[in-house]
């Protein structure tokens, strides 16, 4: 049995066994979506920063970083930033004002079925864009490692898929909180072996490996071309570069504070100051976690090489190769199985999300206008959902095959999070005169401008230059739209339309309620209790 394999069944025994312990204590709606408010601030912690580190941050990152160096390196700095806006803007007012899901805060001064039915749908396509960059992820990782073995792409994303679908169904959020936190562990102690050993290969002096990293050679055109990996230009040169670099930042910065498995979070904890301390917590670990990357990235553009590396499984295979040329096949071994241990805790995390909203927001409060049918009816539905989420994603996964960059991927769910929660999530909160009608407009606007503005950009449509080819194009033909992030247009869109509709009409409800909603987010009276297991 190859190391890596035995690694990775080693963690995959670990964590069923703590989704059956979970399972005892996730009978209660409360308990199956919200650990029953009882996960700590460090906890959480790890468990914030585990959901973010995902098989996209540490795979897609990094070979991003090998390929095109500096320009690499801004993916991971916006998704670090916006943690800040999550810390002063998001954190305490959602877990005071909510329940399980963001549209619990929307429809606490809107009305509630509209309002439910579109976030439902948003989450499940913004949780269907970045389950994909994971289980991308987890083939390409098969593909390097297990070449010959027998055990296919398809394979592996079935594997992930059904793992992943037990710890959802079985053990709910106390489960898929504690696999994040051993895998946050696994994850950030790898990653501090592997930089020792890319500093131990110069020595360890810094101004050996930055000169290193400033002569990276590499073909073009049939030539050896020698680049400095240090200077911004590889990805995000003049004409367009700049703006794409803005419209990358813009989606990065917000998109974070509307990843649906992110807020979840914030509904585990006790309280609004632990919400806030694990915010903390999370920002620590992130930060050092992406410093690392960098090294990482910039380590396999000298050691490995950016030829060898698109010639030995593309661009999510950087930090894998730099692994096996410094630590052999133990060390490959190793990173591969932490990996993909860390794709599939990611994607428990989005399925519970994706799941929880569906039974939450849509069949319990749209369907069904908020009245259970059967006791514990809504836990019930979402193991279900969980179930139809997770298969989906499986399809979808082997459809789109194993070469896309799994970290520009993740870049576009945070556009259309961005795009479509982050403004009305905000307006709720600190506008008065923001209302129903204002949500549906901000959601359908944000939802379908992002997404269209996607499908026609360059990351489907076009070529990239040739030492950045990080993404699969369905099609080779001039893109309509130029830049590859869409958040310059579809961010401003959201907003727009949100505070468009909210001034064209009047509600007085949503008005009266703002009061009641401030109190209450700033206060927390009223808000809901952690609950003994």
């Amino acid at each position: 049995m190859p190391f890596s394999l035995l690694v990775f069944l080693l963690f995959v025994a670990a964590t069923l066994g703590i989704t059956l312990w979970a399972a005892k204590r996730s009978n209660v709606a409360s308990a199956y979506f919200a650990a029953g408010r009882q996960i700590t601030a460090w906890q959480n912690g790890f468990a914030v920063a585990g959901d973010f580190m995902s098989g996209a941050s540490f795979l897609g990152i990094v070979g991003l970083i090998s390929l095109q160096g500096f320009d690499g390196f801004l993916f991971s700095v916006g998704g670090f930033i916006a943690y800040v806006t999550i810390l002063l803007l998001i954190a305490e007012p959602l877990r005071n004002t909510g329940k399980f899901t963001m549209a619990d805060v929307l429809a606490y001064r809107l009305r509630p079925r509209p309002v439910r039915a579109l976030a439902a749908l948003s989450t499940l396509t913004i949780a269907t864009f970045y389950m994909i960059a994971q289980m991308i992820s987890a083939g390409a990782l098969v593909n390097l490692l297990l070449a010959g073995s027998g055990i296919t792409y398809n394979m592996a994303v079935v594997a992930v898929g059904v793992l992943m679908m037990v710890y959802v169904v079985c053990g709910g959020m106390l489960a898929t909180t504690w696999v994040q936190i051993v895998k946050a562990f696994l994850l950030l102690s790898c990653t501090v072996v592997i930089v020792v050993l890319v500093l131990a290969h110069f020595d360890f002096r810094l101004g050996n490996f930055f000169a290193s990293a400033s002569q990276v050679k590499y073909h073009q055109a049939g030539e050896i071309v020698v680049t400095d990996f240090l200077q911004p230009g590889l990805r995000y040169a003049p004409p367009n570069g700049p703006i794409d670099l803005i419209s990358l930042g813009l989606a990065l910065l917000f998109g974070c504070s509307g990843l649906p498995h992110i807020l979840m979070r914030f509904y585990t904890v006790p309280d609004a100051r632990t919400a806030r301390e694990s915010v903390v917590w999370a920002m620590v670990l992130i930060g050092s976690f992406f410093i690392m990357t960098s090294i990482l990235g910039l380590g396999a553009a000298v050691i490995v090489g950016p030829d060898y590396i698109l010639s030995h499984g593309g661009t999510n295979m950087g930090g894998p190769l730099l692994a096996r040329a410094l630590g052999g096949d133990a060390l490959l071994g190793v990173v591969s199985a932490v990996a993909f241990a860390t794709i599939l805790a990611v994607v428990a995390g989005l399925t519970i999300s994706a799941s929880t909203s569906f039974a939450h927001d849509f069949w319990i409060n749209v369907i069904h206008r908020g009245v259970e049918r059967r006791s514990n009816e809504t836990v019930l539905v979402a193991r279900i959902a969980a179930l139809g989420v997770g298969g989906a994603s499986i399809l979808l996964a082997i459809a789109l095959g194993p070469s896309s960059n799994s970290g520009v991927l993740a870049t576009l769910a945070m556009a259309v999070a961005a795009s479509a929660h982050f403004p009305v999530i905000l307006l709720s909160i600190f506008w008065r005169r923001f209302n129903t009608a204002g949500a549906v407009a901000g959601l359908s606007a944000g939802l379908i401008g992002s997404i269209g503005l996607i499908l026609i950009s360059p990351t489907f449509m076009g070529i990239d230059p040739p030492v950045a080819t990080s993404v699969r194009h369905l099609f080779q033909t001039t893109p309509w739209f130029p830049l590859e992030n869409p958040g310059i247009v579809s961010v401003p869109l959201g907003f727009l339309a949100a505070i468009a509709a909210s001034l064209l009409t009047r509600e007085g409800t949503s008005d009266s309620k703002f009061n009641e909603l401030r109190v209450r987010a700033n206060t927390g009276l009223g808000a809901e209790q952690a609950v003994a297991h």
